[in-house]
């Protein structure tokens, strides 16, 4: 292959450190400008890119003020939630690809989740369909932690440690009172409970809060849930619960579902709130106890304060990694976190068949939660800990607020 130019999108829900992939990708793509011409970004994903809305780095963040990315949460491209169709027949791919040719791309890069693996998959076995050079890899993204075959994924050690941190605060700010009371944390994770699992590093000792954990891996059955919360309001005034979002019955339905109607996203996804609320409701009229619920929501995704040391630098690497990887020819892969060690942690990249990544999901294993559904073990603390080491220094803004850098 002659010398091509990159482009790279981003889909999905943002991460606090899916910007710091970006960054890996496009400053590794600048160091190779004897390969790599021009690095394009899609705004706004695939979607955007068929709508023609393209931005060019050098322009775009010209000199050192492409590192402001490895500081900016959110999606600095835009994000869509666009899925292409299952028929690789359908004429949206040769337009893509007349696209592509148009604009000499070489390399084309997609960040995300699920979803977004999806996408490449497709791409790539189009390409390969019509003896395309185009080398497509994926570059992995989510707080769930819930793709396969890595060992954990870019934004779950920032959004991890939002989690652990936020129970630890509301901890120490319901110790403050003796009168009995619940609060319900819910936590994103619709069928993987990664990140409410997270929320047992909020601990500072054995018997501290949050006394109760439960995962959407394991049916939730609410007579046992209040009998537990009596159980530990004999022994802690302030008892903290934090469930998942999807916590079911095991049989299909979401416990939200109970109290609400719940919509569906284009994917087909319900659109999963309000457990916490129901919870709280339940406590209040079963048990007769002061209770509050708090949702975490967005806050969880998208705090640079936050943002986990670990996480950014293999963030970085991961981008840097997936391009050196398609210069030697690889497509249709994702990048892929191998773990080599605990104690002292470390990890190497790697690379995974996408087909083998895309529409699958990761959960939590059931033998790090207890019998009973109402707590993890040690075994997750093991694995999760070295996920939230390090902090970041976010620049400052003449307004004494973190200076973000965006598209003009």
């Amino acid at each position: 292959m002659g010398s091509k130019n990159l482009i790279v999108g981003q889909s999905g829900g943002p991460t606090a450190v899916i910007n710091c992939s970006l960054y890996g990708v496009v400053s590794e793509a600048f160091r190779h400008g004897d390969k790599i011409d021009h690095v394009y970004g899609m705004v706004n994903g695939i979607e955007g890119f068929l709508a023609g809305t393209v931005l060019d780095f050098a322009e775009a963040l010209p000199g050192e003020s492409l590192k402001g990315l490895t500081t900016t949460p959110g999606a600095y491209l835009g994000s869509c939630r666009y899925k292409l169709p299952e028929s690789l027949e359908d004429p949206v791919y040769p337009e893509l690809f007349k696209k592509f040719e148009e604009m000499n791309i070489g390399y084309v890069f997609y960040i995300g989740g699920n979803d977004s693996m999806d996408t490449v998959s497709k791409l790539s076995r189009y390409a390969a369909q019509i003896g395309s050079d185009i080398r497509v890899m994926g570059e992995p993204k989510t707080v769930d932690n819930d793709l396969v075959m890595t060992d954990h994924t870019p934004g779950f050690g920032s959004a991890a440690k939002y989690v652990a941190s936020t129970v630890r605060e509301i901890v120490i700010d319901a110790n403050v009172y003796e009168k009995k009371s619940v609060t319900i944390v819910e936590i994103m994770g619709r069928h993987a409970g990664w990140l409410t699992a997270a929320s047992v590093l909020a601990r500072k000792f054995v018997g501290d809060n949050p006394l109760l954990i439960y995962l959407p891996e394991v049916a939730f059955d609410v007579d046992r849930f209040l009998a537990k919360v009596e159980e530990c309001l004999e022994k802690n005034p302030n008892v903290i619960v934090c469930v998942s979002e999807g916590i079911n019955d095991g049989k299909g339905t979401f416990i939200c579902e109970l109290d609400n109607n719940v919509g569906v996203d284009s994917f087909g996804h319900k659109m999963l709130a309000g457990c916490g609320k129901y919870l709280e409701n339940l406590v209040k009229n079963k048990l007769g106890v002061k209770a509050r619920s708090v949702e975490l929501n967005v806050c969880q995704r998208c705090s640079s304060s936050m943002m986990s040391g670990t996480d950014q630098k293999e963030a970085i690497g991961a981008g840097e990694f997936g391009v050196r990887a398609a210069l030697k020819g690889e497509t249709g892969k994702m990048i892929s976190y191998v773990r080599k060690s605990d104690l002292p942690y470390a990890i190497a990249y790697g690379l995974e068949d996408v087909n083998q990544i895309c529409n699958e999901e990761k959960t939590v294993p059931l033998s790090w939660i207890t019998d009973d559904g109402s707590n993890v073990s040690e075994e997750f603390v093991r694995y999760a800990l070295p996920l939230v080491q390090g902090s970041v220094e976010v620049p400052v803004g003449t307004d004494g607020l973190p200076a973000f850098v965006s598209r003009k």
